[in-house]
């Protein structure tokens, strides 16, 4: 693939293959087993703050493989966004930079896209901390006190922050390849990245969803 071409469909190469099976695996047993196997893959494996007693180390890298289940606020689509855009943008990476250096590029970006999440949290979170530990000494009514603690063991799951370093790449690699937006309007990859990249920053300063765009960046605010 050159710059200047059209992105028609790719061949899946052997790496991409494989992390969508697994993405896509996972996500069946989020979805299909049961509520208690949902609430323990999330508390266990997405990305929780320092603050959260439901950190764990491992959570930096596990919380890619994981994606909204099927009856969650995203359902499917979540996923299969993702998958897609892993598929579509991917490929070419995969095959110019061979399978190693592809999944290591695509793991560092997933990592690098949850520290960055994780410092603006520790951010965001601290006011938020330093009220529930106030309406602790207090003796505030453990009903009114489990919001604050929903707000900070909320976890961040998803490959968007990894899938987004793969568009960045693509972008910078193959800047005047034609995309078509809405399958007949043509654009240059690196205005359609570009413009990606607005509308992440306006949706993490904007606070008008539940979407960690910062980690898209490589921002999500808790919704309290």
């Amino acid at each position: 693939m050159q710059n200047g071409r059209q992105l028609g469909l790719p061949p899946i190469p052997p790496i991409i293959k494989n992390l969508i099976i697994i993405n896509f695996l996972v996500w069946m047993i989020q979805s299909f087993l049961g509520q208690h196997v949902t609430a323990f893959m999330e508390s266990t494996f997405a990305l929780h703050s320092f603050y959260s007693p439901l950190f764990k180390p491992w959570q930096i890298v596990t919380h890619m493989f994981l994606h909204s289940p099927f009856g969650g606020q995203y359902g499917i689509m979540h996923i299969l966004f993702n998958m897609f855009a892993l598929w579509m943008f991917g490929s070419a990476l995969e095959i110019n930079f061979g399978g190693k250096r592809f999944l290591t590029f695509y793991l560092l970006s997933g990592i690098g896209a949850a520290l960055i999440y994780l410092g603006y949290l520790q951010y965001e979170l601290t006011p938020v901390v330093d009220q529930y530990h106030a309406l602790i000494s207090s003796g505030a009514p453990d009903l009114y006190l489990q919001k604050y603690r929903a707000v900070i063991n909320e976890g961040m799951l998803g490959a968007s922050g990894a899938v987004f370093g793969v568009l960045a790449a693509f972008g910078y690699l193959f800047p005047n390849t034609q995309l078509y937006l809405y399958f007949f309007l043509p654009i240059p990859t690196k205005w359609a990245i570009i413009g990606i990249l607005v509308y992440e920053l306006y949706g993490a300063f904007s606070n008008t969803d539940n979407v960690a765009h910062v980690a898209h960046l490589g921002v999500r605010s808790p919704a309290f």
